[in-house]
């Protein structure tokens, strides 16, 4: 056990310091207790946590969050991928830092980072504040398994909701209309109708090709990082075999033809198709172009009396992912086979992300139980609503 002892500052008041053994045994004192009963309260919290084995050491927990955010942001390039790392980093340098890097981490309270993320609301997104409160946490999550602190005090915090954002789908004739005006449109159809990501697509190889099975095999991921092209794995780090329409096939044989086995299915097969410019790019044109061709039916539709078409909504690149998958499920194609097609993680991830598409599902569900049930005697044994002569009071069995 420890000790309490006084002492006198040299201006003359008496405070209370604890002298104990750390679990290596070695000696060591805190002071600047004003109360001796505070001095005891925490030599017997330390005692406590040195028997259940939590003891933190409070010249550990003087360690900057800059230190530690240093450290941690170098763990994190090895298991990242570049395009994320880079976002990782640039919050880390632009939000976190300047808040906490000079703080010790025993010394942040929980209020503080309540107070911090309210703040941070007001002129950010919920996205950007929910990946720095993450960073944050991540590095307090270290410092907890280091023992440097006891607890992680940015756990718990109240965060900002994500807002749903709407999505865009395109029926077929929309798509034919995109393509029409696109610089690639063999890659904006393969796009519709594989559900792949920009980068799976552009980072395919005439040998990831399976004419005969018309499959693809999601291998590489080419993502632009500044104004580097990074070569890595698919976002989930698993591949993936994707099976494309028979009306591809002639399409993905002639992208293909003449090409060795490492060269790029898309493009000229040395240089990666780069993600076009959101305002200026051929994407943004073609879908300009589209929403122009759509406007003129809908105006020549009013003058004809006809039912209007739809209007074209403004798409990018990624929409034509839920494209695929809004195709696939009009389709027939059952949550699984979309899961896979689009190499989620699990089909409960699909389910989340395209609920609104399966919304036909209960409809159809529901009608076939009721088809079911009427061949059986379940209804039978059920209340029912008396009919109409019941209910003026006419003897049904009387004619």
């Amino acid at each position: 056990m420890g000790s309490v002892h006084p002492y006198e500052t040299k201006a003359g008041k008496k405070l209370y310091r604890i002298i104990y053994r750390r679990p290596d045994h070695s000696q060591t004192s805190e002071r600047g207790f004003t109360r001796r009963r505070d001095a005891e309260l925490r030599l017997a919290e330390v005692e406590v946590s040195k028997g259940r084995g939590e003891y933190v050491d409070p010249a550990d927990a003087r360690a900057t969050l800059g230190t530690l955010g240093t450290d941690w942001l170098k763990s994190r390039g090895a298991d990242l991928k570049p395009s994320t790392y880079r976002t990782t980093e640039s919050t880390w340098r632009v939000h976190v830092e300047p808040k906490w890097g000079s703080r010790a981490i025993g010394g942040i309270r929980h209020s503080e980072v309540q107070t911090w993320i309210a703040g941070l609301a007001k002129t950010r997104s919920a996205t950007t504040v929910r990946r720095a409160h993450e960073i944050l946490a991540g590095i307090l999550d270290v410092a907890v398994r280091d023992r440097r602190v006891a607890r992680n005090v940015a756990r718990g915090v109240k965060l900002p909701r994500k807002a749903g954002k709407a999505r865009a789908y395109l029926t077929h004739e929309q798509v034919a209309s995109l393509a029409t005006g696109a610089k690639y449109p063999a890659l904006v159809v393969f796009l519709a109708y594989t559900g792949l990501r920009w980068g799976e697509a552009t980072g395919l190889r005439v040998k990831h090709i399976d004419t005969a099975r018309r499959r693809v095999s999601v291998e590489e991921n080419a993502v632009e990082v500044g104004s580097i092209i990074e070569i890595g794995t698919p976002k989930t780090h698993e591949r993936r075999q994707v099976r494309y329409p028979a009306f591809l096939a002639d399409t993905v044989e002639l992208l293909a033809a003449g090409k060795s086995a490492d060269a790029l299915l898309f493009g000229d097969g040395i240089m990666h198709v780069r993600r076009p410019k959101a305002t200026t790019g051929w994407f943004n044109g073609a879908v300009t172009a589209a929403q122009a061709r759509a406007q003129k039916a809908i105006e020549d539709a009013k003058e004809r009396g006809e039912d209007e078409p739809p209007t074209f909504p403004r798409v990018t690149p990624h929409d034509l992912r839920h494209t695929a998958a809004s195709l696939a499920i009009s389709a027939g194609a059952n949550v699984k086979a979309v899961q896979r097609m689009l190499g989620h993680a699990s089909a409960a991830m699909t389910l989340d992300t395209y609920a609104d598409l399966f919304d036909d599902d209960l409809d159809a569900v529901a009608d076939a139980l009721d088809k079911a049930a009427a061949s059986s005697t379940v209804a039978s044994v059920l209340p029912q609503k008396p009919s109409n002569e019941e209910e003026e009071g006419v003897d049904p069995s009387v004619s």
